[in-house]
């Protein structure tokens, strides 16, 4: 069973950074795409950020310029840095692993940003 461990998150202030950590058990993450995503109270989970097995990486306009996806396979970690927060982008942000016949989630981390 693949498991997938969230780290990072918690509560700043606007302007503020955190950086999200997600590590996967098992032998699956080299050959995953990993990505975070988030989800506000009242909203439909969204992707935030994803990077591809061999390192091609996709962020949703809002983050761009504040959010920056990386991985480590040797550690078996993908990374969220994200700087210049805003209250907007306070939700639960979930970590995936996405291959050929397989889709793992991680439980959540809660970030919070406040005004």
């Amino acid at each position: 069973q693949v498991q997938l461990a969230e780290s990072g998150g918690g509560s700043v202030q606007a302007g503020g950074s955190l950086r999200l950590s997600c590590t996967a058990s098992g032998s699956i993450f080299s050959r995953s795409s990993m990505g975070w995503y988030r989800q506000a109270p009242g909203k439909q989970r969204e992707l935030v950020a994803a990077i591809t097995q061999g390192g091609r990486i996709n962020l949703i306009d809002s983050v761009k310029g504040r959010f920056t996806i990386s991985r480590d396979n040797a550690k078996n970690t993908v990374y969220l840095q994200m700087n210049s927060l805003k209250p907007e982008d306070t939700a639960v942000y979930y970590c995936n692993a996405d291959g050929w016949g397989y889709n793992y989630w991680g439980q959540g981390t809660q970030v919070t940003v406040s005004s």
